[in-house]
């Protein structure tokens, strides 16, 4: 199934060349925005001691952050299917900036933890520009161009903890957010100055835009089955990477440069994006929706068992990240696919179920790590993506039982 465009977002005079460019400032936005909310995953050990609070206490950090992003999703990124879709990204990215230079002057715990949410809220940009890159795409192209987009998204994700570890052990953790400040403003005045104008076909009320999404959500089990399932993946991916930290300092006695660059080699999962794109686009998004499952399963279990060997560890954090990213990527090639004038609502559902996932993958791991220590995370990660792979493997067999041509 390839994402069709709608005919009526997009603009036609675009040229191959200016939309390579514009593909990579999509990218690039999306990646610096997303970013926001993994900056603290390999922070927690640092923030626990400044604010002088426990392992778990921190690790509420990265829940309220992941909870903020789920909010934002479900309120802000409705509007891109009903404001101008350049100056939405662009003001909500000047926000950004501003809650992120806050937090990082944040002198106890609860007044980070609120600009913390401010700031998962507003990262919301990171999708707000993907489904842009759909709209923009030729005819039959989508999943290819949604991709390429969705690596950057992908590698910032992947990046962030890396960047963060340095600049932690360079100028201290606080130095993060100031840094992170600076760079939502350039981006914004980026996306200002280089994204063509795209007014929304939606002509209604903000009210009547929300109500329509719960329609939405009645009317296409695809989108609700996608929305489970890269929940699930999620919060196995979010389980792994909130408590590995400690695992890295406590069990293999790693500074924060060290922690970079082990965080660094999970980047490499961000092949697995373009790669994804194109097999959605070649009618295999089935059967890649179950080997990934089955990868992240096979990650968490060789997670559990070679935690006390650290290229073990890295590499279980390489096929997580493979598996995550290959999910996420044909999750949207299948539902922006739906209906493509209502892509930012359909993002809403799907990614705010997401981030729900991951703020409960999180939450749940830092309560298991202190009691059960890495073996009761990584078998929480393993349950989770058996009961992703249940649900794929259900939904398999139902598509066969239905007649031709009917929807699943």
């Amino acid at each position: 199934m390839s994402i069709q465009t709608s005919s009526a977002a997009v603009d036609h005079s675009i040229g191959p060349r200016r939309l390579r460019t514009l593909t990579f400032v999509l990218a690039a936005a999306s990646g610096v925005s997303i970013a926001n909310i993994f900056y603290s995953q390999p922070l927690l050990d640092l923030i626990a001691r400044t604010f002088h609070v426990t392992d778990s206490g921190a690790s509420i950090v990265v829940t309220v952050t992941q909870l903020g992003y789920a909010a934002g999703i479900i309120v802000l990124m409705p509007l891109g299917d009903l404001i101008e879709n350049r100056a939405l990204a662009s003001r909500v990215l000047i926000v950004t900036a501003v809650a992120s230079a806050v937090a990082g002057f944040a002198t106890n715990l609860p007044l980070f933890l609120v600009f913390s949410a401010v700031l998962g809220f507003t990262s919301v940009v990171a999708q707000i520009v993907v489904p842009l890159a759909a709209h923009l795409a030729p005819v039959g192209q989508g999943g290819r161009y949604v991709g390429q987009v969705m690596s950057g998204l992908l590698l910032g994700i992947m990046l962030a903890r890396s960047v963060s570890s340095f600049l932690a052990d360079l100028w201290g953790w606080r130095s993060v957010y100031f840094v992170s400040a600076g760079l939502m403003l350039i981006m914004a005045v980026v996306l200002a100055v280089t994204l063509p104008r795209r007014r929304p076909d939606h002509t209604g009320s903000y009210g009547s835009l929300m109500m329509s999404i719960w329609h939405i959500i009645r009317e296409e089990p695809a989108l609700r089955r996608r929305a489970v399932m890269q929940a699930l993946m999620f919060g196995t991916f979010s389980a792994f990477w909130t408590s590995v930290t400690y695992e890295l300092i406590k069990e293999h006695h790693l500074s924060q440069t060290r922690i970079a660059v082990f965080a660094l080699i999970g980047a490499a999962g961000a092949i697995a994006a373009p790669i994804a794109g194109r097999l959605g686009d070649r009618g295999l998004g089935g059967p890649a929706t179950g080997v990934v499952f089955a990868l992240a399963a096979v990650a968490m279990a060789v997670a559990g068992f070679g935690v006390h060997n650290l290229i073990v560890l890295a590499l279980a954090g390489v096929l997580l990240d493979l598996a995550v990213q290959g999910n996420l990527v044909l999750s949207q090639q299948e539902i922006y696919a739906l209906r493509p004038e209502a892509r930012s609502r359909l993002n809403t559902v799907f990614i705010g179920s997401v981030f729900f996932g991951g703020a409960i993958g999180s939450a749940l791991s830092g309560l298991l790590y202190e009691r059960a220590g890495w073996s009761g995370v990584a078998i929480l990660g393993v349950v989770l993506a058996i009961v992703g792979l249940g649900i794929w493997a259900a939904s398999q067999m139902a598509r066969r039982r239905l007649p031709a041509g009917r929807p699943l």
